[in-house]
C-alpha cells in the first residue's frame, strides 16, 4: 500500500465524487478509479458504495479514512523531524566577541535554515576543542598545535601581546620583546596539554608559573599574581589589565580544522563561509 494511493483514497472519501477528487488531485478520473479498485483488492474490502445516486463510504472505508489521515499526517511530519534530528557541532575556544565568529554564525544560519547547530566551548587545554575525541564536527580555534590526522585552514593571523597589570613597570611600554619578560612567571597549561600549543603560549621557552585552564583563569592569574599572560591584540582585558604588543612572537593564527577524509557537506560549507567571514582585521585592531 503506497502513500500516494492513500492520498487518492482520502480525496475521494472527502469529496464523495470521483470527478471532483480527480480535479483536486490534478489527474484524470480513469487512473484514479483504477487505483481505488486496486486498493480494495489489496485490502480485500469494499471501500465505497457506488450507485447512481453517488458515492458513499462503507464501514471499511470509514475505518480506513481515519487510519489513512493519521498515517499521512505522520508521513508529512517526517521531513521536519529528520531535519530536526540533524545537528552540527562546532568546537570553539571562546573568542565569542570576535566579529568574524558573529558574521560566520549569521551566514551559516542563512545557508542552513532549520539546522540545529550546537556549540561546544573548550578550555585552553584542548586546542582542537574536542575534535580528536569525536565530540565536534569542526573546530574554530587557534594554531599552532599537533595537526596529525587533521586538515587545518587558516582564516586570519593576529599579532599577540603580553597581558600585564596596569601598574606593571612594563605596562607603559609601546612594545616588548620576549627577552623583556624572561624573568617573569608565566601561566602554564596542565601536563597533558598539546606541547606545540603550550610552547607557543609560553613564548617558545620553558617557563614557571601557575596552571590555568581558561581565559578567565589566565586573566585572574595576571591580576592577582602579576603572572605574564598572552593574548591576541584586539581582545579587551578588564580595566586593571593592559596588553602590550610583543614584536618577536609569531602571530596567533585563527584556523578552522576538521578530520582528514571528512566528507560531511556541512563541514565544507562551514569552511567556505568561515573563509569569507574572517577576512579583514579585528575592528579597532591593534591600537
Amino acid at each position: 500500500m503506497e502513500l500516494r494511493t492513500l492520498r487518492y483514497f482520502v480525496a475521494v472519501a472527502e469529496e464523495l465524487h470521483f470527478g471532483r477528487a480527480a480535479v483536486r488531485l490534478q489527474m484524470s478520473q480513469p487512473p484514479l478509479s483504477r487505483a481505488i479498485k486496486q486498493l480494495e483488492r489489496e485490502l480485500g474490502a469494499t471501500l465505497f458504495d457506488r450507485s447512481a445516486a453517488g458515492v458513499a463510504l462503507t464501514p471499511a472505508g470509514v475505518v480506513l479514512l481515519e487510519e489513512a489521515k493519521t498515517l499521512l499526517e505522520q508521513a508529512d511530519q517526517v521531513p521536519a523531524r529528520v531535519r530536526g534530528a540533524v545537528t552540527f557541532t562546532i568546537g570553539m575556544l571562546g573568542d565569542s566577541t570576535d566579529p568574524g565568529a558573529t558574521r560566520l554564525a549569521a551566514a551559516y544560519r542563512r545557508q542552513h535554515p532549520g539546522l540545529e547547530v550546537r556549540i561546544r566551548e573548550a578550555d585552553l587545554t584542548d586546542p582542537t576543542c574536542g575534535l580528536r575525541a569525536g565530540l565536534v564536527d569542526v573546530a574554530l580555534t587557534r594554531a599552532p598545535f599537533d595537526e596529525t590526522g587533521l586538515t587545518v585552514h587558516e582564516l586570519r593571523a593576529d599579532p599577540v601581546g603580553a597581558v600585564l597589570r596596569a601598574d606593571d613597570s612594563l605596562a607603559q611600554r609601546g612594545e616588548l620583546k620576549l627577552a623583556d619578560l624572561a624573568d617573569r612567571r608565566w601561566f602554564q597549561f596542565p601536563a597533558d596539554t598539546d606541547p606545540i600549543w603550550q610552547s607557543y603560549w609560553n613564548g617558545g621557552q620553558h617557563r614557571e608559573g601557575p596552571v590555568v585552564r581558561s581565559v578567565q583563569e589566565c586573566l585572574q592569574a595576571v591580576l592577582w599574581n602579576g603572572t605574564v599572560g598572552l593574548s591576541p591584540l584586539g581582545h579587551n582585558p578588564p580595566g586593571e589589565l593592559t596588553v602590550v604588543p610583543i614584536l618577536d612572537l609569531p602571530p596567533s593564527r585563527v584556523v578552522t580544522c576538521w578530520k582528514k577524509g571528512e566528507t560531511n557537506p556541512l563541514v565544507q560549507s562551514f569552511v567556505q563561509l568561515a573563509s569569507t567571514a574572517y577576512q579583514g582585521e579585528w575592528p579597532d585592531e591593534y591600537s
